[in-house]
């Protein structure tokens, strides 16, 4: 298999601010809505990123014409919900997912976040995503799919990092990455569809 032409961009780590209240985080938030930059808080930790370049964005959408295209052929009937805002005053946490999706109609939050990973630090991602009840989580980071499901064990959720999808059932996770790591998106989205067809 031929490797991606994408360009894995320099490492960039996250600006980081700690110790702030919820409050706090929500004037700062406001005074910080300019285009370029995404916040997340967690834990009374702001983090701040620049908005990603085209790597980032070209493994994305790979990712969300897939995920898509499979999602119409298995019938699911769902509402591809991007970055939307993910907040939780009580969780004290906000964060904004690369790709979401709900997987049936009446959801309040997304089953499935996506995230694409080209840099490093920050705040615990899978933690923002458990205080915001997100079923599962997968992150794509050089070349890698991970897919970590919630858990409840006594009273107490944590992620478990699974082989398969349990929201995307019947997802072949091989063959998405394959398809992801396609040098020719064009050529990626039909290799999938032909798949599928079979």
């Amino acid at each position: 298999m031929t490797p991606a032409a994408i360009a894995t961009p320099r490492q960039e780590s996250p600006l980081l601010f700690e110790g702030l209240t919820w409050r706090e985080f929500k004037a700062v938030e406001q005074l910080l809505d300019r285009p370029g930059y995404r916040l997340s808080f967690l834990n009374g930790v702001l983090e701040i990123r620049r908005m990603p370049g085209e790597p980032h964005e070209t493994v994305k959408k790979r990712i969300a014409a897939l995920v898509e295209l499979y999602l119409l052929a298995a019938g699911f009937d769902f509402i591809p919900t991007g970055s939307m805002t993910l907040e939780s005053e009580v969780g004290a946490v906000k964060r904004e997912a690369d790709e979401s999706y709900k997987l049936a109609p009446g959801r309040v939050r997304p089953d499935l976040v996506i995230e694409v990973v080209f840099t490093s630090g920050g705040i615990d991602k899978l933690e923002a995503y458990k205080r915001l009840l997100i079923p599962e989580v997968w992150f794509w980071e050089d070349g890698v799919l991970e897919v970590y499901h919630l858990r409840k064990e006594d009273k107490a959720l944590h992620y478990e990092r699974v082989s398969s999808s349990e929201e995307v059932k019947g997802i072949d996770l091989d063959l998405l990455l394959r398809c992801i790591l396609m040098v020719n998106h064009v050529d990626a989205i039909k290799t999938f569809q032909q798949a599928l067809q079979k």
